[in-house]
């Protein structure tokens, strides 16, 4: 290939819970030319899973097996038409029941991610892309994570990672992520909003290279606290974080009450937000870019993308799944791998 066309990144996409929607939406997304423009994928599957999902759903893709032991596979894998695969299970697997929690589909989906971390770190493929896993199965599983974000930094052990969600004009790095609401206030510390503010200006500018990120901090109560009279967090405990930030070079404001602040970044007036709890952030994310939002894990030493939806257990099988955000997760992991190289 000539150096004016540079060879596409190679990116495994994992299939996330097998009793979901992930290897439907894999399946759906790889049948589509955007993909195939943009990167060569690299899909971590059983091959029983693929064939079953391909049958049921028609799919005209030949399956092309990959040997884990190929540190570059060849180019000729990589055809639209073709579903190249490598199958990290050992010889045919049982299907699994679609639509069931259960250990057995929680066990192959964190065995996906992980063959996935290890070709990343080895330097065989240059991002990976997860599809949804339930939290519930892994769990059953034995792997005690409370989601991929926290998975994905063991695996890689990153001293620090984020979620930074991106949808529309919005780009959010969230303060604390799956947790029961009553225990935000406890966990909110100012280590751990400055943790959040020095990730996100770490995704914009390293992942989105904007030089010198503006980045807002919602507050956690009604107005921001209204200067104590629905809470203190705002000055016991976001104030500080901030304060810390900006002397550290970081362009940070805040605490903004969130009803007004992720409009005034829609507008253009941020270029980040740190929401301080999932709703928070989901929210208004969700309004703004349902379907199209990518979930990008920020302060590992490799590129990850996910979806921004779970498993949809009450649909998988069904054909209905639409893959959207899939698609939208493999464009953004194969433009911050290109601008990474």
């Amino acid at each position: 290939m000539s150096s004016s066309q540079p060879t596409k990144p190679l990116l495994a996409i994992t299939m996330g819970d097998p009793a979901g929607i992930g290897p439907e939406i894999i399946v759906k997304a790889l049948q589509l030319s955007k993909v195939w423009q943009v990167c060569r994928p690299l899909v971590i599957s059983s091959r029983t899973i693929l064939e079953l999902t391909t049958q049921s759903l028609e799919a005209s893709l030949v399956l092309v097996p990959v040997s884990g032991h190929e540190s570059s596979p060849h180019p000729r894998l990589f055809r639209r038409g073709s579903l190249p695969f490598l199958d990290p299970f050992s010889g045919s697997i049982r299907p699994v029941r679609l639509g069931r929690v259960t250990a057995r589909s929680g066990d192959m989906a964190v065995t996906c991610i992980q063959t996935a971390v290890r070709l990343a770190q080895a330097g065989c493929v240059q991002g990976i892309v997860t599809a949804p896993i339930n939290k519930h199965a892994i769990h059953l599983a034995g792997h005690t994570y409370p989601g991929h974000t926290e998975m994905l930094a063991d695996l890689t052990n990153a001293k620090e990672s984020g979620m930074m969600i991106v949808g529309g004009p919005l780009k959010i790095l969230f303060a604390t992520t799956h947790l029961a609401l009553r225990e935000v206030p406890n966990v909110l510390t100012p280590a751990t909003i400055l943790r959040a503010i020095r990730l996100a200006h770490q995704g914009l500018t390293r992942l989105f290279h904007i030089q010198k990120p503006r980045i807002g901090v919602a507050g956690l109560n009604p107005h921001a606290g209204e200067n104590g009279l629905f809470g203190d967090e705002e000055d016991r405990v976001i104030q500080p974080a901030i304060r810390q930030a900006k002397k550290q070079g970081i362009a940070c404001t805040g605490p903004h009450p969130a009803d007004t602040l992720f409009g005034k970044a829609v507008r253009g007036s941020f270029d980040g937000i740190v929401a301080l709890y999932h709703d928070q952030g989901l929210i208004p994310l969700k309004t703004v870019a349902f379907g199209h939002c990518v979930n990008i894990t920020v302060g590992l030493p490799i590129i990850r993308t996910s979806v921004d939806h779970g498993t949809a257990y009450d649909i998988a099988g069904h054909g209905k799944a639409d893959p959207t955000s899939l698609v939208e997760a493999i464009e953004m992991a194969a433009n911050l791998a290109t601008r990474s190289t």
